[in-house]
């Protein structure tokens, strides 16, 4: 008499279910990732009870020693607004101000106007109490 089945079990296992798990995580944490862009700039930022992480398209950075840097990049105060111009592209965008806490209000708000003169939406950066 033979007694033996007729469903075998396979013992083996499929790990394509398992990658693709993998494959859509590393695909979600990349994206999100690229939402936080840091400056790389030693400055000292105010701090403020409650900050917000906003996508940015441009960051003007200025260090406590009055030096401008648009996109991590070194720049003249007078060519300032024609370097913020080639960023935006004429188009309506974010840009975001990390300035140190020891500059004098002034150089804010002249950034900021020059900002809103393009048409640009004006952030500043803090770091969390």
């Amino acid at each position: 008499m033979d007694l033996q089945s007729k469903h075998k079990v396979d013992s083996s296992f499929s790990m394509s279910s398992m990658t693709d798990i993998i494959f859509l995580l590393l695909i979600f944490f990349m994206l999100t990732s690229s939402f936080i862009t840091p400056s790389g700039l030693p400055v000292n930022l105010p701090t403020s009870k409650s900050s917000k992480i906003m996508l940015q398209k441009v960051t003007v950075t200025i260090t406590e020693d009055l030096k401008y840097f648009v996109n991590d990049r070194p720049i003249n105060k007078r060519d300032l607004e024609n370097a913020l111009r080639k960023e935006l592209d004429g188009q309506e965008g974010n840009v975001s101000l990390h300035i140190d806490k020891n500059v004098p209000s002034g150089f804010l708000v002249e950034l900021a106007g020059i900002a809103t003169s393009l048409n640009a939406k004006v952030s500043v950066a803090t770091k969390p109490n």
